[in-house]
């Protein structure tokens, strides 16, 4: 005894339950094929619950065969003298066993010449089954090797997409290496000139103090020996420029988390953003900000929308605490 559709269906590799649902559906062995690649993705679940009519909307409800081969391969019809045995495209030559199938088929190929023959649609052989069968599984083959060639180049365009993030994290932190660099070398000019101004003013000091006591011991002098001496007119004070207001370059922060962990205490430049604060919150708590809130006055900041704001911008310059949401 030969084997069923079903048997070679389940020699195919294919689910039972799909299987028998496949066949009970279309009734042949390439419709069934057919209705088993278009329906893959679908869970058997939903299948079985739509069982009166095909899940795939582009399909059509009748069975179309093999890869929208129109041949019929099931049971010989009887032939009824007299009668039309089945529907002939009059533009292609191709038999049809009823009319459903010649509006299938009319509406795939735009094909409108049709006519009655008494032909009768004679069932594949063992052999043409055999070759039908070995084509179907070729094709299934291609299809899922064109699948995975697709998989393949999707995966290859999401690492170029994670290399291409990880690049722009990288001169992320490269950017904020060299302003931290910056702002270490502005610190330090800053003290020398505070240190060197520190320096000039002990030493004026020390010269106004050595010039007073030498005048003082030319006045004892002369008082001993009787002359008189006379007092230096008293020097004009200098102006004294007018103090520039103060101009802060860099601001403290106080960055609370809603973890556990204690405040991030750090000093950024002015011209920080709110970005850049969101990296550092990032890179050293492991913490994604989307937003900062200021205590006082109260203000949220959201990322998106306000994360391009320098700190000086918002407002934080020389100090402020925010809460990270």
């Amino acid at each position: 005894m030969g084997q069923t559709d079903y048997d070679l269906l389940i020699e195919m590799g294919f689910n039972p339950e799909r299987a028998t649902l496949a066949l009970k559906k279309t009734g042949g062995l390439q419709d069934a094929l057919t209705w088993l690649e278009n329906n893959e993705e679908i869970p058997i679940e939903q299948l079985k619950g739509s069982a009166d009519q095909l899940l795939d909307p582009g399909l059509s409800s009748v069975p179309t065969g093999s890869g929208g081969d129109d041949d019929y391969d099931g049971d010989e019809k009887p032939e009824i003298p007299g009668t039309a045995a089945s529907i002939k495209c009059s533009e292609c030559g191709k038999l049809f066993s009823d009319s459903v199938r010649a509006e299938y088929h009319a509406t795939r190929t735009q094909h409108t010449e049709f006519e009655e023959s008494t032909e009768i649609i004679q069932p594949l052989t063992e052999e043409e089954k055999v070759a039908k069968l070995r084509e179907l599984r070729e094709r299934l083959t291609e299809k899922r090797a064109a699948q995975a060639q697709k998989d393949r180049e999707e995966a290859k365009k999401n690492e170029l997409i994670r290399r291409k993030k990880g690049q722009e994290s990288e001169k992320i932190k490269e950017e904020l290496k060299k302003k931290e660099q910056l702002k270490e070398v502005e610190k330090r000019k800053r003290e020398k000139q505070e240190e060197l101004a520190a320096k000039e003013r002990v030493r004026q000091q020390i010269k106004e103090t050595q010039e007073a006591r030498r005048r003082q011991a030319e006045k004892e002098r002369a008082a001993r020996e009787g002359k008189m001496v006379e007092e230096p007119a008293a020097a004009a004070p200098k102006p004294v420029p007018p103090r520039a207001a103060t101009a802060h370059s860099e601001t403290r922060l106080q960055l609370r988390l809603p973890t556990s962990q204690p405040p991030l205490i750090k000093t950024f430049p002015a011209e920080t953003t709110l970005f850049e604060v969101a990296q550092t919150v990032k890179e050293e708590r492991g913490f994604d900000a989307s937003s900062f809130t200021m205590t006082f006055p109260r203000k949220v900041y959201h990322q998106g929308i306000d994360f391009g704001m320098t700190l000086k911008e918002a407002g934080m310059v020389p100090s402020c605490a925010l809460l990270v949401n």
